[in-house]
């Protein structure tokens, strides 16, 4: 679900300092919402992306926001009005609605329905809603009802029944859209990955024990940790009825390009992927493979871009749930005070790969 507003977060310190006089400088209306900054000289504060002259640096305060501001004597600027909804934060709840209209259709609603609803073209709306989420209208519905579709399944449901659960009209229909969301034939899942064959190799890089796993439609899994034996025990309770097989030969040419992913993992890849997982997260692991090498977000800040602020835990929850790792940089995403809690693989090897990337300088040792 997209949350109501959108706040994007900067880490404290003189780093961060610099970064918002940086987007007051550009005008930045993604940094709306994430703080304002006030003059001094004229007593007023603005939103950063106020079209009003530049003040000088040495006149300029941060706050978090509005209420800070004025407890510190300042007053909203007339021209750029900082206390209310900004160009984005408005956008987001149109495309809020809109997520809300198609969750609660049987059906997904057409295009000009939604359009209509939020008061804009087929166009202009069909490119807006894109430019929040991530997805397509058709594509966050099918999103939707892929989900429907998987609790079916788990919930021990037949296939028919998880047919007509889910929303599909026809089979046809559900049987193209079932094999893309799931990897594998409905029937299949429901019984845990049964008739489906992975093949797997383990082998040994500079970050301890590496497992990766493919099927016929690309890489489902790069696993890390400290011996062979439990990555392999985390790959069955993955696929807990699929084959598994031991790689052949020719398997070690794609696990070569793993393991130099791994020792470099600024130089990108073109590995093909078996992504599978919620609309949530793979929203979420878009939004982490457009993070350049060298760069960090933080869990905050993922949530805002892709149009979900406030849902800073739920992204954490689907970096967690990354089971690709590298391929996936979800170690490229930080805590707001820039820790490295959180990744799945421990923090030192979360730091290990940022530090190959060139991105010491954004890390706070105190804060892990």
């Amino acid at each position: 679900m997209i949350a109501q507003t959108i706040s994007p977060v900067f880490p404290a310190g003189e780093r961060a300092e610099e970064e918002r006089w940086e987007a007051v400088l550009r005008r930045d209306p993604a940094a709306d919402g994430g703080f304002v900054f006030a003059v001094r000289s004229t007593g007023v504060y603005c939103r950063p992306s106020c079209p009003a002259r530049r003040p000088r640096r040495e006149n300029v305060a941060f706050h978090p926001d509005g209420a800070a501001a004025r407890a510190a004597g300042f007053r909203p600027c007339l021209r750029c009005r900082p206390d209310e909804a900004g160009l984005r934060e408005r956008q987001a709840r149109l495309v809020a609605e809109s997520c809300r209209r198609i969750d609660a259709a049987e059906a997904a609603p057409p295009l000009a329905e939604l359009a209509a609803a939020a008061g804009l073209s087929p166009y202009h709306f069909h490119r807006l809603f894109r430019s929040v989420t991530g997805l397509t209208p058709r594509g966050y519905a099918a999103g939707r009802r892929a989900e429907r579709l998987r609790r079916e399944l788990a919930g021990g449901e037949s296939v028919t029944g998880a047919l007509y659960g889910a929303g599909f009209g026809s089979s046809g229909h559900f049987y193209a859209a079932a094999d893309g969301a799931l990897g594998m034939t409905p029937a299949a899942f429901r019984d845990g990955g049964a008739g489906a064959e992975i093949r797997f190799a383990t082998t040994r890089c500079s970050l301890g024990a590496l497992l990766v796993a493919a099927s016929d439609r690309g890489v489902c899994a790069i696993l890390l940790g400290d011996a062979p034996e439990a990555l392999r025990e985390d790959l069955g309770r993955r696929f807990p009825r699929a084959a598994l097989r031991e790689g052949e030969a020719g398997f070690g040419a794609l696990v070569a390009q793993v393991v130099a992913l791994i020792e470099a993992p600024g130089l990108g890849h073109d590995l093909p992927l078996d992504l599978r997982g919620t609309t949530f997260q793979q929203r979420v692991w878009q939004a982490l493979r457009q993070i350049p090498a060298g760069r960090t977000e933080s869990y905050a800040e993922v949530a805002a871009r892709i149009g979900a602020p406030g849902a800073a835990r739920a992204v954490a929850r689907a970096c967690a749930g990354n089971a690709l790792a590298v391929a996936i940089p979800c170690h490229r995403v930080v805590r707001g005070d820039g820790g490295l809690s959180g990744y799945r693989w421990g923090a030192p090897r979360k730091r290990a790969l940022l530090e190959r990337e060139g991105a010491r300088e954004a890390l706070t040792p105190a804060a892990e």
